[in-house]
């Protein structure tokens, strides 16, 4: 198992491997409920979906455990499900199993480009400053989230009749409150603990933060009484695909969002997290990239079978990554933890969103370090690499984040003379960027 993960040449051992496996899975376990919360509302079964969440995210991260051998989890996309539940079934009219239909098929065209080597030019199409910039702006992204899910921050927009919004877009939440108390705590014990230089410190803060809750009522023991429950039936939702519209322009419309989308998420979380454990070569390139986009791609294939939406690439795992994880070691124990979630789900779901805050916001804090490899001198470079950072915690999207990095890159080296510069593969992905914009 050394050989095969090469733990000596990324000087990692299996403590370590795992404890990042802990790691990351506790900041993503929070999937095995969100996803079903958000797919049940077009009919589908709440409980199936948990079983289907669990199944589709330990076959992804597998696959990219063995087969690419990076320390990164896949489980069903945030973004991607909502835009399942919310726009092709309840906002086009159609069924789920019209909705899972079109999942498939993005997985077996994903399947295609990875096989093709297609989706790996892209990744070697993106300029070294935009890799950068891609990192720090998953770094804010994801220490956004964490703040959110601990309401350290939260809107403060109000309705005022109408349809009209007024005041400012984000401003601090209730500071004392028991969220952002037991967040707090995480944070410091994670701190301290990173500075001793202790592999567990983002795993430890995670348990000191969940602990903290229960005095305060934001931990709190299953309902059920129990720790461990069988999983629940695929039956309902299995193998439930709807070919018979699928040469419709409603059809062509929603593979090419999910495809861009859900490219440019994969892509740029690649990039930021092997940018963050120095996988990268001297290239800038990400090793085994091709494997690495076939494992979402198997992923989502397999979660359409399964009755769940689109399997991606987490930034959630960066927190893994912090903690040590250089190899797929990392990844298989992610998987190993999904798939004995279906038998301890209610022990799982203890862990509130507020204790895996302290995770996310370090590793936030940390993914800022690639700031100074950035160009600013030249504004051609400074510029894109500007917008790519920026609009991913502005948007709450990575794939926006590449597309405002990339456009206005292609953009201003044409202007500046530079074009040069600029690959076939940038141009070709600035129509498609232009194409999606008008399809939506």
């Amino acid at each position: 198992m050394r050989d095969f993960f090469r733990l000596k040449e990324h000087h990692s051992n299996l403590k370590k491997e795992v404890l990042a496996g802990l790691t990351t899975f506790s900041t993503m376990a929070y999937i095995l409920a969100v996803n079903p919360m958000i797919l049940s509302k077009t009919g589908m079964d709440f409980n199936a979906l948990i079983t289907a969440t669990a199944l589709a995210a330990a076959i992804g991260t597998l696959v990219m455990g063995l087969y690419a051998r990076l320390p990164i989890g896949l489980a069903p996309g945030m973004g991607l499900n909502a835009f399942f539940a919310y726009t092709i079934v309840l906002g086009m009219g159609y069924s789920w199993q019209f909705a899972l239909t079109a999942v498939f098929l993005e997985g077996i065209i994903f399947i295609f480009l990875s096989l093709f080597h297609i989706r790996e030019a892209i990744i070697n199409s993106i300029p070294e400053n935009l890799k950068h910039a891609i990192s720090v702006g998953i770094g804010l992204l994801i220490a956004l989230i964490g703040m959110a899910n601990a309401g350290i921050i939260e809107t403060g927009m109000r309705h005022v009749g109408e349809g009209r919004l007024e005041g400012v877009i984000l401003k601090i939440g209730h500071i004392t409150g028991p969220g952002p108390l037991i967040a707090l705590t995480g944070l410091v014990v994670s701190a301290v603990l990173m500075y001793r230089k202790v592999n567990a410190a983002l795993l430890l803060g995670i348990l000191a933060a969940t602990l903290a809750g229960i005095p305060l009522g934001i931990t709190a023991w299953p309902a059920s009484g129990s720790l461990i429950s069988l999983p629940p039936s695929l039956g309902p939702i299995a193998f439930q695909l709807e070919f018979s519209k699928v040469f419709t322009m409603d059809m062509v419309v929603i593979l090419f969002t999910l495809l861009m989308v859900n490219l440019f998420d994969t892509v740029g979380t690649l990039i930021g997290l092997c940018s963050k454990a120095g996988l990268l070569d001297a290239q800038g390139r990400i090793p085994r990239a091709k494997q690495a986009l076939f494992a979402d791609a198997v992923g989502t294939t397999a979660g359409a079978l399964l009755g769940t939406s689109v399997v991606t690439a987490y930034v959630e795992s960066a927190s893994g990554i912090a903690s040590g994880g250089r190899t797929g070691l990392t990844a298989v124990t992610v998987a190993a933890m999904f798939l004995l979630a279906l038998f301890f789900a209610p022990l799982f779901a203890m862990i509130p969103p507020a204790a895996t805050a302290p995770a996310l916001i370090m590793v936030g804090m940390l993914m800022m370090g690639a700031v100074v490899k950035i160009n600013f001198e030249d504004t051609t470079e400074a510029i894109p690499a500007f917008l790519a950072i920026v609009m991913m915690p502005y948007t709450y999207s990575i794939a926006e984040g590449i597309v405002f990095g990339m456009l206005s890159y292609v953009l201003l080296k044409v202007f500046t003379g530079q074009h040069r510069k600029i690959s076939p593969v940038m141009y070709v992905l600035s129509v498609l960027f232009v194409l999606s914009f008008l399809l939506q």
